[in-house]
């Protein structure tokens, strides 16, 4: 039970930080493509949830492999890949909504449908990397050295997101 009771704010935080992460990742992505700032993701708030479902997913496959880098990499590129381009042709065949399409972006080598392409492969393995190597452990010493003041963070941060994430598919959805 005290195992648990450290892991679920873990796992808010780590959802919070890689919506976020994701959200300056397509900021910077969208300027580089189309030369302006313009606000990305289906929510009000500066977080995209695909990556914070891409970050738990991560943690799950590689929290037992955390030592083994070049491991991290593999799984957390593989593991996100599919999880986008099933997402992209969820949405877009049974929605018909896209929300993102590699097809007409630069370093789109790979590009399978406009779902996936290698660049977007290789950021999220990086980015489990990044999250496992770097995040994780800041996180989990926080929690350990101020475990009142992680839990603060933790639960104030995700219910935020969460109450973003109902409002904004409650008042704005794309899923008509």
């Amino acid at each position: 039970m005290e195992k648990a009771k450290r892991l679920i704010p873990l796992l808010m935080l780590t959802f919070v930080f890689a919506g976020i992460t994701g959200f300056i990742y397509e900021e910077i992505c969208g300027f580089i493509n189309e030369g302006e700032f313009f606000k990305r993701g289906t929510t009000y708030g500066p977080w995209i949830p695909i990556y914070g479902v891409g970050a738990i997913l991560i943690f799950s496959a590689v929290i037992k492999i955390r030592n083994k880098p070049w491991l991290v990499f593999i799984v957390s590129a593989l593991l996100c890949g599919a999880l986008e381009l099933s997402a992209g042709f969820i949405l877009d065949k049974c929605f018909g909504i896209r929300l993102w399409d590699y097809s007409a972006v630069i370093l789109n080598w790979g590009n399978v449908g406009g779902y996936i392409c290698i660049r977007s492969v290789i950021t999220w393995g990086l980015m489990g990397l990044f999250f496992i190597s770097v995040m994780l452990p800041i996180f989990e010493k926080f929690g350990s050295k101020h475990p009142k003041a992680f839990n603060v963070v933790s639960y104030t941060s995700f219910g935020l997101f969460m109450l973003d994430v109902i409002l904004s598919f409650t008042l704005n959805s794309p899923i008509k």
